[in-house]
């Protein structure tokens, strides 16, 4: 049995998302020595692309040389956009940070476990204040434009300007840190130039580099940038309760790997949807994970989401201006649409749209898609102008709280024992190709605009919609029959191994989910106790006292052991 000094670090973080970030830094205010492992790269402000013509600094490819902060995955049911980089999807999200919808909490894949309304609702005041979370102080034209729409159709009351982790302060003004009682990084004012999701060149956005990330580094916590995790194995066998061997590469690495291995008390595996779910899957079939969950890849969730947009005539409104998300509204209670913008320097995402195309559906979209560009060649020639196209077009970013789900399976198993995953609906509660809400919104844009509506490559043509947020695949569950972590977000069969990302998600949030994926983070390093002899951590980010009182109170928590 190796000794506490024989390791390389006490716990390893593999990710530094909202989960990983998080987890980085309360297991470094525990005592604990931490290294995160992240296979994107490091940005300063500066190093994000100006423009998304910038192939290599916005999109990763990593074997073709592109290491930017979005990466594009195709599956049979669903087109998957996911953040890469240190500070995770919070370097090209929108900013936006809403409490999840009820029903998320009644969801019966979880509801029985604790009262989770009570239980987040503490760790949700912690995300909020650790994130920055403000509401936006301005209404744009696309805001406008969806307020209209609302109104005209009897839901208008429901409008209301965005939640989001932004510093609003005095645009392009550089000032000490406002959030931290100036022990955090220099902020500048935002300038409103809407490019939020290319990456932030100014400062203003509350990436995960400003706040978790920036105080675990002071903490002493190592982060390792462009390293990708391709095994997690219990060192002597078993269930880890004697430490781990976690095995990384060179990421986008052809050759020459450099393949390092390192050793740690625990793990905590936070690689995003997609990413974890195709580590454990790789772990438990080359054996080195043999114990993890059957359930492993079921319950996928996308938030049932629809992409859509509609592009205004030359001369219209500046759609681009503001952050890229301001406001957002409720047609139903399970339903919420949002206008977005990628700001003026986005115009290679108008590649990404083609003619909307309503009707069809699996195997008969192409036809259908023809049959609308020939009865409308002027449409058609409109969706696919690209010049100024981020300026003048309204993204439609559709998302619903209604129970759907997929799962994710292993197509192949590679030669060096990477897995190639696809999906499969679940026949009783399916993931929707469309959804109505979303094209009865573009019509009326584009009636009102005089502009052509475009939907998602993959949507258009072949039905499958895209989503920006891939859940679940780990799901919390009473025990590994039902689920591949249990309430604390410990992996059933083993000993320190921690899921904190948005794959251990259970249901459908209905709303943009980094905030819920924060305070689920927050709750479950509450579960791991501090490190024997560790000075207990103070300041602003120490749990408050209302946090103490609900984990106190949690008569279903269960300690660590």
């Amino acid at each position: 049995m190796m000794n506490e000094h024989s390791y390389d670090y006490d716990w390893i973080v593999v990710g530094s998302g909202f989960g990983g970030s998080v987890a980085a830094l309360r297991l470094a205010e525990k005592g604990y020595r931490v290294a995160v492992l992240e296979r994107g790269r490091r940005f300063a402000d500066d190093d994000f692309a100006k423009t998304t013509w910038q192939l290599g600094r916005y999109y990763w490819m990593p074997k073709l040389g592109l290491k930017g902060v979005l990466g594009l995955t195709m599956f049979r049911d669903v087109f998957v956009a996911s953040g890469c980089g240190v500070g995770g999807g919070s370097l090209g999200y929108a900013n936006t940070l809403y409490r999840a919808r009820p029903a998320f909490y009644r969801d019966p894949q979880w509801a029985d476990l604790a009262d989770w309304e009570t239980e987040l609702d503490a760790h949700y005041d912690t995300a909020e204040h650790m994130l920055g979370v403000t509401e936006y102080d301005e209404d744009s034209p696309a805001g406008e434009l969806l307020r209209e729409y609302a109104t005209e159709h009897g839901f208008g009351d429901t409008y209301a300007r965005t939640r989001v982790g932004v510093f609003l302060g005095e645009p392009g003004v550089a000032v000490p840190d406002p959030y931290f009682g100036g022990a955090g990084p220099q902020r500048t004012g935002c300038v409103r130039c809407g490019s939020c999701m290319v990456g932030c060149r100014y400062g203003a956005k509350n990436t995960l580099v400003k706040n978790y990330l920036y105080f675990a580094e002071q903490r002493g916590v190592d982060i390792i940038a462009e390293r990708t995790v391709e095994d997690v194995r219990p060192l002597s066998g078993g269930d880890g309760s004697e430490g781990y061997a976690v095995t990384h590469i060179r990421s986008g690495a052809w050759a020459r790997t450099g393949r390092q291995r390192l050793t740690a008390r625990g793990v905590v595996v936070a690689a995003g949807a997609l990413g974890t779910n195709r580590l454990l899957f790789r772990c438990k079939l080359a054996g080195s994970l043999p114990r993890v969950s059957d359930r492993l890849g079921e319950l996928v969730r996308t938030n049932s989401e629809s992409i859509l947009a509609v592009t205004g005539p030359a001369g219209g409104p500046d759609f681009s201006r503001g952050i890229a998300i301001t406001a957002s509204v409720y047609p139903d209670p399970d339903t919420h649409i949002e206008p977005v913008t990628y700001g003026g320097g986005a115009d290679s995402q108008s590649l990404l749209f083609w003619l909307l195309t309503e009707a069809g559906g699996r195997g008969t979209q192409p036809m259908h898609l023809a049959l609308n560009m020939l009865r409308h060649p002027a449409r058609a020639a409109s969706a696919a102008r690209i010049r100024n196209w981020s300026r003048r077009t309204v993204i439609l970013l559709v998302m619903q709280s209604l129970d759907g789900a997929m799962r994710l399976k292993v197509k192949h198993r590679l030669p060096n024992g990477s897995v190639v995953l696809t999906t499969e609906q679940d026949p009783n509660n399916p993931n929707p190709d469309k959804i109505p809400a979303a094209y009865r919104a573009a019509e009326w844009l584009q009636a009102n605009l005089g502009g052509t509506s475009q939907a998602v490559f993959t949507e258009a043509l072949l039905s499958i919609p895209t989503t920006a947020h891939i859940l679940g695949g780990v799901a919390i569950g009473a025990d590994e029959t039902k689920g591949v972590v249990d309430d604390a977000h410990r992996v059933f069969g083993y000993q320190n191994l921690l899921v904190c990302d948005g794959s251990a998600v259970p249901a459908n949030i209905g709303v943009n989910p980094g905030l819920t994926i924060t305070a689920m983070a927050e709750r479950a390093l509450t579960h791991v106790p501090p490190k024997l002899g560790a000075a207990a951590a103070d300041g602003d980010s120490a749990a408050s006292n209302k946090q103490r009182k609900v984990r106190n109170g949690n008569r279903r928590a269960r300690s660590t052991k």
